[in-house]
């Protein structure tokens, strides 16, 4: 699981946040099931060289939300989630989304050209 992680230390967005939203969309995408265990905290911490309050804090927002459950004594594991893939799925991408509408809009472009654009990028993908 390690090996799917990754931190940009130079991005703008600060890293507990990247490596929270990493974990929800390898949950999302199917690549962490259902009450798998996650590496230790130290661990993490030590394969992304950063300090482990920053993966703590990451942990901690993930199970406030519901991604991931911890129990004393036990190794931290994917919860089990009854809501829809799909529902996920979108609600994850809304924020680019909303970039995106945002930036078409700044510079002008009409839906009908942003929606072909989208069609054609993702028909070469």
């Amino acid at each position: 699981m390690l090996e799917l992680l990754n931190v940009n230390p130079s991005s703008g967005e600060p890293i507990y946040r990247q490596l929270t939203e990493q974990v929800v969309r390898l949950i999302v995408g199917g690549q962490l099931q259902s009450g798998q265990v996650l590496p230790s905290v130290r661990q993490m911490a030590e394969h992304l060289a950063v300090n482990p309050m920053t993966v703590s804090r990451a942990v901690q927002q993930l199970v406030e939300q519901g991604w991931l459950e911890r129990r004393r004594g036990q190794p931290t594991r994917v919860a089990a989630r009854e809501s829809n893939s799909a529902q996920d799925q979108t609600t994850l991408m809304t924020p680019q989304i909303d970039a995106l509408i945002a930036q078409a809009q700044q510079l002008g472009i009409p839906l009908e050209t942003l929606q072909a654009l989208l069609q054609k990028r993702w028909s070469n993908k």
